[in-house]
């Protein structure tokens, strides 16, 4: 086998090697993000009987504003 024929066949392992581990990154990331995500919408309450993280816009309206003191 001449060299430029080994380097080849040593670039095109590497090369898929390189390829596998990135797609196994992408998956593991894509993973731990979408836990992630629904780990934290988990915790957000919704429905009936849902208290704690509700808008409240009488606690926020203005008030006095534009009269003349």
């Amino acid at each position: 086998m001449t060299p430029r024929e080994s380097a080849e066949t040593e670039a095109k392992k590497t090369f898929e090697e390189f390829i596998l581990w990135t797609k196994r990154v992408l998956y593991v990331s894509t993973s731990f993000l979408l836990m992630v995500v629904v780990g934290c919408n988990s915790g957000v309450e919704t429905g009936k009987g849902a208290t704690g993280s509700k808008y409240n816009g009488e606690v926020y309206a203005p008030t006095n504003m534009g009269e003349n003191k």
